[in-house]
């Protein structure tokens, strides 16, 4: 795949995940939520910290203001990582596996640093009332935006029986997180490099070992 071919599809990502969460946020009040099927609906909920909803502060004594900046600063960090692992791969002509994989880690990555560093302030609070988007009474400050989270997928809602230790009576439920499009293209993007390790890494290692192969034989 070319560099082209790569910034088109991140678009493409970029473009879905944020459509999507300007219209929920623009169309429904925190917490509301609309069936969809009996095992998918669609929730709004805002993560205002790491994955499942982690903060910091929850393990660091410090505030949740600081601990809301240490995390977009160490965000925006890991985008310029990431960003540079889309290059060098391509650049090396890396196997498409490895360079779709990137390509959806870096477009789910950039897709929630975007809300974390501009959604506090182009929308209003979304507590009770439908958020304007470009709002004169913005919720937040640059850097401190909250992620909008909607895709929520409920497959068991059940409760446990009464004779089971510990838990019986108490209410199980499978998948509980709530997460978005760019969620979803970071964990597709690893879940490639996990599946299809040796396919995505394969031509690097080939590669490596071609280069080591010239380096040691001696030159005639």
């Amino acid at each position: 795949m070319n560099i082209k071919k790569s910034v088109l599809f991140i678009l493409l990502i970029l473009i879905i995940d944020q459509w999507s969460k300007i219209y929920i946020k623009t169309h429904f009040v925190l917490g509301e939520s609309v069936e969809v099927f009996s095992w998918f609906k669609i929730l709004f909920i805002e993560n205002e910290g790491a994955a499942w909803g982690a903060k910091l502060s929850d393990i660091l004594p410090i505030s949740d203001n600081i601990g809301k900046l240490v995390l977009t600063i160490f965000r925006l960090f890991a985008i310029f990582g990431i960003g540079y692992w889309h290059f060098d791969v391509i650049r090396k002509k890396a196997s498409n596996t490895l360079i779709w994989a990137v390509s959806l880690i870096f477009a789910g990555a950039l897709g929630n640093i975007l809300d974390s560093v501009f959604y506090g302030i182009l929308f209003n609070d979304s507590y009770n009332e439908v958020a304007t988007l470009f709002s004169n009474e913005p919720y937040g400050k640059l850097f401190y935006g909250k992620v909008v989270d909607m895709l929520y997928f409920p497959m068991v809602d059940t409760t446990w029986p009464d004779w089971v230790p510990g838990v019986g009576g108490k209410n199980f439920r499978f998948f509980e997180p709530v997460f978005n499009i760019a969620d979803t293209a970071i964990s597709t993007g690893v879940g490639i490099l996990l599946v299809f390790n040796k396919k995505a890494f394969g031509k690097e290692e080939n590669i490596k070992e071609q280069d080591d192969k010239d380096y040691s034989e001696p030159n005639e």
